[in-house]
């Protein structure tokens, strides 16, 4: 009997620590990734990188942009103990291409987004797994970029923005704006640029210039059916959007035809489910923009911001660097008789278009 002792005694260790063991797999969750950039950029020609300036006019018009961006730490995710933190996601570098039709006050638009990089770290804070972007997926290093996931593409965004009320350079505009998110399908959510369902925004937006100052916000609901709680870090479904810009616009030039607008942008969101709670970002952007201001012909407007989080989680990064560039053409017509105010001898009042600049675009006189 005594021989089989120290069998039934390791038989039994082994059976408590497997059992042990166990409990804690089954306790650890595994976090699966989100779409992690908090970045939503305003439409093409929107004016500031997430407000937007509502002054869409003339006839029909477009506008192409390219926007770059880099963020440092926008996840990371920490034990409510303070005991444990881990940079899951430490740097994204983004591109955006941008592509928008106007037309008097309406803007439909169409923006992709494509990984420059996104790398991080895997590990467990408290109860939770966490794996470095794209390490999930077998066969392949961790990180994103055109190297290692060149079919990777971030969620698309279908938009359509239309000024309700007021001019497009009045005092006050009020309009609206919708967006509809559409996931790539070759993209897993562990690349940390989709949640992998479609997702939606709608946006009550608000601007102004009075003076040489120019101000716009926003408020509105992004429409999220993920909800990962209560894994650290993650999204828990529907959110409120916020956000307010404002700054002066200095005329440059001896005909003023360019413009510099300088100012601050301050913008966040929080879940309904967790008010202003765990999965909320605030952040803050300094931003300036050189524009072109002619009524007529192509335009070209250049912007660069820097910033980062104010309350630095959940996708709000430490800091952030953003760069765009812009085309667009939106010839004036006031008076919708498709002549451009430019052009347009009469602006105001609607006529025929003529090969003499001093009756163009007024009201044709008897013979």
């Amino acid at each position: 009997m005594r021989s089989s002792d120290p069998r039934a005694f390791w038989l039994l260790f082994a059976v408590t620590v497997l059992g042990t063991w166990t409990r804690h797999a089954d306790a650890q969750q595994q976090a699966q990734g989100f779409a992690v950039d908090r970045l939503y950029l305003s439409g093409p020609g929107g004016g500031w990188f997430v407000m937007d300036t509502l002054d869409m006019r003339g006839g029909l018009g477009g506008e192409m942009s390219l926007t770059t961006e880099y963020a440092h730490d926008p996840l990371r995710v920490r034990a409510s103990s303070g005991s444990a933190h881990l940079a899951v996601v430490s740097d994204v570098a983004m591109a955006d291409f941008g592509f928008a039709a106007t037309y008097d006050r309406f803007r439909l638009y169409l923006n992709l987004d494509w990984p420059l990089d996104v790398s991080g770290n895997g590990g467990v804070v408290g109860s939770d797994q966490f794996t470095a972007p794209n390490a999930g997926q077998p066969f392949t290093p961790s990180g994103v970029n055109p190297s290692t996931a060149p079919d990777a593409l971030a969620d698309a965004r279908l938009g359509l923005d239309a000024r309700i009320f007021g001019a497009a350079h009045g005092s006050f505009r009020l309009g609206a704006g919708a967006q509809l998110f559409i996931p790539s399908p070759n993209t897993p959510r562990s690349e940390y640029i989709t949640d992998g369902t479609f997702r939606g925004m709608a946006r009550l937006l608000f601007a102004g210039d009075v003076g040489m100052f120019g101000y716009a916000g926003q408020l509105g609901v992004h429409i999220r059916p993920l909800d990962d709680a209560p894994i650290l870090g993650s999204p828990e479904g529907s959110e409120l959007l916020f956000g307010l810009a404002a700054g002066p616009r200095f005329a440059l030039g001896k005909a003023k035809g360019f413009s510099l607008v300088v100012g601050p942008e301050i913008y966040g969101q929080t879940a309904f489910r967790n008010f202003f709670g765990s999965a909320t970002g605030l952040e803050g952007l300094m931003t300036g923009r050189l524009e072109g201001t002619a009524d007529d012909g192509p335009q070209v407007r250049i912007k660069l911001g820097a910033g980062g989080g104010l309350d630095a989680k959940f996708g709000a990064p430490e800091w952030r660097m953003v760069f765009a560039i812009e085309l667009f053409d939106h010839s004036g017509d006031r008076d919708h008789d498709r002549v451009s105010d430019s052009k347009d001898a009469c602006p105001d009042t609607p006529g025929v278009k003529t090969k003499d600049p001093k009756t163009n675009g007024c009201p044709a006189t008897p013979d």
